[in-house]
């Protein structure tokens, strides 16, 4: 079992629409320079950060203390991974400048022995490898590392990847089951997809080996984080249970997903890579079953996981809160890592509908439109006046936060929008097949048959379902289009030069096919109906009992008391009424909304000196209006919901 395709390079590929082109736009003009201030203390009443100062003061060029999480490093790591993706789609002088200086300020702050991170160097010097569990090392070097590929893909220059190859082959040196090794792995799985990143680029087996040692030796007994705390007299965090680290089985005997979200995902990623790499069928029958836990049992309509603030963690089958909904943005985007991942190697429509459904709601909502604030947790419904009182998670996700002291999710973010470009096109050179996953407007160029054939893409998506395709080719050349046919779709048509094409025997997996002989000017047109839905969840959901909630295309929506009041609770919606949608060009810089009608209760029906009555409530008729779920909180803050109670007339 090898991966059926791979994606076509962000550097072949050309976003140029009126939706992602722009915000590839904003993070290379103002998000990348606002988080480049964050990190150097420069914006006035944010969070401060001192992240780039830590590695000043790691460097020696600086004397003060450390300051910020033991994970601080990371923040600077994804900033300069976004970095490289901006710079594979447009070379930028300045900026790459900026970089090459964070990139010498890394080579000062390494040690002799490559080991590279200022917590311990500043915070702790000789107290490194000592709390694997709870310190973050290995994840902090994994972003490292994922920062160094990008960088070197982008410009071609080496520094960064000699400095975090050194880096790795001291971690090869000091892990593994040899006599003097530490037989252990990290707290924070992430360290796993980065070194299968690096082997790609480096050629350098061990880099992988040592990838397939940290997986596998996850949740083995003796048990690492018990035989490790034994040995030191103290520790930073209250000891957690073993599956908050996803070490409380062999990842090939995990079923469900445990434990802090993030790092599940970051660790399956990991995992489905190396299933992969080594043709290991078990092991992606494991990804499978961890796969079908979490995007059938604990996933949000939005693509959120991790439901419970509690260690931002995944709880049990079906426990999907609302008002309380976590849903770290950090694990929308690690979600979308392994559906990328496991859709390279089934090419099934399953994979990228989960991709596309959390890039377009969970994922885009953790940024403000302007690029300057960002939410870390995303919940689907949130009442203000109560958030200030109760002074819980929901007052932190009611408005955008300009930084965090906890800032894992802006750079993140940030490194996701840049790089989409490397998500929307795969090639399967055996079968000589050209996927498309998601309809961005733009082009995208592949060697096929030793020419090149360039495709260019054509769309208002995701407004829109009218997406067109044209092929440019030297020569002419035979191969496969595959185009999604997205699971919310009913009613999907296709042509080519201007011939209906069958789609029933040309399906597979969720993508029509076309074979033939492609030349230069030729034409697809697919036609995708974006009816509005409304969509009901498995009873199991507790809390979206008797709820329904409206959904366009990929789009999710909410209603915000910005247009409809406050109360939203009191809102009921029949499942017969028709939504009207229209495009608002000026609202929320322009957005798709859904207009139709509702009841609510009549205000005159009920005494406000009365806390309870023995008689129903009459209602009235109401107008109420939906945004994009992703577009909410960049107005007056108020309330937002996106689970509206069903009325049955």
């Amino acid at each position: 079992m090898t991966k059926v395709m791979n994606e076509i390079p962000i550097k072949n590929v050309t976003i140029d629409d009126s939706f992602w082109a722009k915000r590839q736009k904003l993070v290379r003009e103002t998000v990348i320079p606002y988080q480049w201030e964050a990190m150097n203390d420069a914006i006035p009443g944010a969070e401060p950060s001192h992240t780039v100062e830590n590695f000043r003061i790691a460097s020696g060029e600086l004397k003060a203390d450390y300051y910020g999480q033991v994970f601080q490093d990371s923040d600077l790591a994804k900033w300069l991974e976004a970095v490289g993706y901006a710079l594979s789609v447009k070379r930028d002088e300045k900026l790459e400048s900026i970089a090459d200086g964070v990139i010498d300020l890394l080579e000062r702050a390494q040690q002799d022995d490559g080991y590279l991170n200022t917590y311990f160097t500043v915070a702790k010097p000789g107290k490194k490898w000592t709390n694997l569990r709870d310190d973050h090392e290995l994840y902090c070097a994994g972003h490292l590392i994922e920062a160094a590929v990008a960088y070197y893909e982008a410009t071609g220059k080496r520094k960064i990847i000699d400095i975090m190859s050194r880096y790795a082959d001291h971690m090869v040196d000091v892990f593994g089951t040899k006599p003097g090794q530490i037989r252990g792995y990290d707290g924070h799985p992430e360290i796993e997809l980065a070194l299968v990143r690096l082997y790609h680029v480096t050629g350098n087996n061990n880099y992988l080996e040592l990838s397939r040692y940290f997986v596998e030796e996850r949740g083995q007994e003796p048990h690492f984080f018990d035989i490790e705390e034994s040995g030191r007299t103290e520790h930073r965090v209250a000891r957690r249970k073993a599956d908050y680290f996803q070490a409380h089985l062999p990842v090939r005997e995990q079923k469900t997903a445990e434990g802090h979200s993030v790092r599940a995902l970051y660790l399956f990623s990991g995992a489905t890579d190396l299933a992969a790499e080594y043709n290991d069928r078990e092991l992606l029958d494991v990804c499978k079953e961890l796969w079908k836990n979490v995007t059938r049992k604990r996933m949000y309509i939005t693509g959120g996981v991790g439901s419970n603030e509690y260690w931002e963690s995944f709880t049990i089958d079906y426990d999907l809160p609302n008002d309380r909904a976590y849903t770290e943005t950090c694990a929308s985007i690690s979600l979308m890592f392994w559906a990328s991942r496991m859709l390279q190697i089934e090419a099934d429509r399953e994979y990228a509908d989960v991709m596309e459904r959390v890039l377009y709601n969970g994922i885009l909502s953790g940024i403000s439109l302007d690029g300057k604030s960002y939410f870390y947790v995303n919940p689907l419904e949130v009442w203000p006046s109560a958030c200030d009182i109760r002074e819980d998670l929901r007052s932190v996700a009611r408005t955008r936060q300009a930084w965090f002291g906890c800032a894992c999710c802006p750079p993140n973010i940030a490194r996701l929008i840049a790089s989409l470009g490397q998500y929307i096109y795969s090639y399967n050179e055996r079968e000589q097949e050209w996927f498309v996953h998601l309809y961005i407007g733009g082009k995208a160029h592949q060697s096929i048959g030793g020419q090149q054939v360039e495709l260019t893409q054509q769309s208002n998506y995701p407004w829109d379902g009218n997406i067109a395709f044209t092929v440019y080719a030297e020569q002419p050349a035979e191969f496969t289009i595959a185009l999604r046919l997205p699971g919310w779709c009913k009613g999907a048509t296709l042509k080519v030069n201007g011939e209906a094409v069958e789609l029933a025997s040309n399906t597979h997996k969720g993508y029509a096919k076309v074979k033939r002989v492609w030349g230069s000017g030729d034409r697809i047109e697919l036609v995708l109906p974006m009816a509005v839905e409304k969509v009901r969840s498995n009873p199991k959901v507790r809390e979206n009992v008797g709820k329904l909630a409206l959904q366009r295309g990929p789009i999710v929506f909410c209603l915000e008391e910005a247009d409809n009041g406050d109360n939203l609770r009191d809102i009921r919606v029949s499942d017969s009424t028709e939504f009207t949608q229209s495009y608002e060009e000026v609202l929320l810089e322009g957005v798709v909304v859904l207009n139709g009608g509702a009841w609510r209760t009549d205000e005159a029906s009920y005494d406000e000196d009365s806390l309870y009555a023995t008689f129903p409530y009459a209602r009235k008729h109401v107008r109420v209006k939906a945004i994009p779920y992703y577009a909410w909180a960049n107005r007056e803050p108020g309330e937002m919901l996106v689970w509206l109670h069903e009325h049955h007339v």
